[in-house]
């Protein structure tokens, strides 16, 4: 028996053609089936390229084209040469479109867009829990954002809600006892922004976060002298790196990052 050909065809990757075509031929042990993949088709002359070498080989053609004029032509040329063409999405997309009386995008690819960006943000909630509280230093030279601030202003959960729409965060805690890791001065200013609170505010926070853990809120951490001095030490360096600030004394967190967004976008 000659050896069977399948040409899989798409106007995009051809992924989700080829792994139903693999499915299917799987079911036939020993099989020793030939796929040809054809992605990315863009016009006639592709599909006629693929009309005739199926007809040399008098093989399938398996399809996913989003575009109704090239599924119809495909169709209608593999008829006519007495060749077999399986639609995979036409046929649901057609019905969908029947059923609920909505257009589709006829946008190749879109799966795949959306793959990315969910992989992406994937990764950058990945790389705002590895170069949280400034746990490695390292991450700062490869983030898109760099976060500064004293303890308690926000820069965890900011740094997550950041990640979800795709911006890999590294965020760095300022204390006045320890020095500011190298790699901030040897970022652009334009990636790092400061986050600015009153005292009184940080105050209250930071006794409530005393409190929840079963602490005297009279603990240093809390103390107005001590916030004082972590502000100030807070403005030193912040002049020093010469970046962006913003208050958050009375933001939400997603108010303070669609701040922070549109100073990117700004910029």
């Amino acid at each position: 028996m000659k050896e069977p050909y399948i040409y899989v065809v798409s106007d995009s990757v051809g992924e989700t053609a080829e792994l139903v075509t693999k499915a299917a031929i799987s079911q036939f042990n020993g099989s020793n089936t030939v796929i040809k993949r054809f992605p990315y088709v863009e016009d006639f002359s592709n599909l006629d390229e693929v009309i005739s070498l199926a007809k040399l080989n008098q093989g399938l053609i398996v399809y996913t084209l989003v575009k109704p004029d090239m599924r119809k032509y495909l169709k209608e040329q593999a008829e006519k040469e007495e060749l077999y063409a399986f639609d995979i999405m036409g046929p649901i997309m057609d019905k969908y479109q029947e059923h609920y009386n909505i257009h589709p995008l006829h946008e190749p690819g879109v799966v795949r867009k959306l793959d990315d960006d969910y992989f992406k943000k994937v990764e950058a909630i990945e790389f705002a829990v590895k170069y949280d509280d400034g746990r490695d230093p390292r991450g700062i030279l490869r983030a898109d954002i760099i976060l500064i601030g004293v303890s308690r202003t926000s820069k965890t959960p900011l740094s997550q809600y950041l990640a979800l729409k795709r911006l890999k965060v590294a965020n760095v805690p300022l204390v006045p006892e320890v020095d500011p890791p190298e790699e901030l001065y040897k970022v652009s200013p334009e990636k790092c922004i400061g986050l600015k609170i009153s005292p009184e505010k940080l105050n209250s926070i930071r006794k409530e976060r005393l409190k929840s853990l079963g602490l005297n809120d009279q603990a240093s951490y809390a103390n107005m002298k001590r916030i004082e001095d972590e502000l100030d030490y807070f403005e030193n360096i912040i002049g020093k790196i010469g970046c962006h600030v913003i208050d958050v004394t009375n933001k939400a967190v997603e108010e303070t990052a669609n701040s922070v967004i549109n100073y990117i976008q700004k910029n």
